[in-house]
């Protein structure tokens, strides 16, 4: 989110300089390689501040193995809430070996879970663009690849990583199982839908949507109709 522009008159003249207040980032290092990309990444997001005439104000936060080892919670109140005060969220990685053998609860891509809900951040969107540069280091033909530019939107908050019912019980035969839910509203059908539109409007007005309507309830009868 972009401050208010300060409108400030410039003295013994009438023209006018745009004052924008520091953009809040809340920085979530997380694991592994996390710590070590970030600190990249924020040189770059500052130069690149300085050079458009923005500044940010960072605050760090703790997620995932690393929020384990000092809270005993993938996602710690206190990360969550500065998230919820900033304008944007700057995540690197989460995850290791070390916290694989913890219950799935408290495992940390929890942490990522519990963040993407807390703050209801339901659409993914991910580029998918080759530039000329890189067309033969695909394993697929020039030909095919160069010039692709895909935008895939993805739900996040709904579908099976949320559902309800999930667990584990016992077929008849005495085995184990286990089981999870693909459950969505009309809503969220509904607004994940819109913001793929949107963004295909801007682009080359073209749109497909990848689903097993042939299938699932959730796809045929949901997902169409909405």
């Amino acid at each position: 989110g972009m401050g208010r522009p300060i409108r400030r008159q410039v003295s013994g003249s009438t023209a006018f300089r745009v004052v924008c207040k520091a953009h809040k980032v809340a920085v979530l290092p997380g694991d592994g390689i996390g710590p070590e990309i970030m600190d990249a990444t924020l040189k770059v997001l500052t130069s690149a501040g300085k050079a458009e005439g923005e500044t940010f104000e960072f605050t760090r936060a703790l997620i995932g193995g690393a929020a384990i080892d000092a809270t005993g919670s993938p996602l710690p109140k206190e990360t969550l809430d500065i998230c919820k005060a900033s304008d944007s969220v700057l995540l690197a990685a989460i995850g290791g070996y070390k916290w694989d053998a913890l219950p799935a609860e408290q495992r940390p891509e929890r942490g990522l879970l519990g963040l993407r809900a807390g703050l209801n951040a339901f659409a993914n969107l991910r580029p998918a663009i080759v530039p000329p540069q890189l067309a033969d280091s695909s394993p697929l033909k020039r030909e095919i690849v160069e010039g692709v530019d895909i935008l895939i939107v993805r739900e996040l908050v709904g579908g099976i990583y949320f559902g309800q019912p999930r667990g584990f019980g016992k077929n008849e035969k005495g085995e184990r199982t286990g089981f999870n839910t693909d459950v969505y509203s009309e809503s969220e059908v509904e607004r994940i839908a819109r913001v793929a539109f949107d963004a295909a409007r801007k682009r080359q007005k073209r749109l497909c949507s990848v689903e097993k309507s042939n299938v699932l309830e959730v796809c045929r009868d949901l997902g169409t109709a909405t």
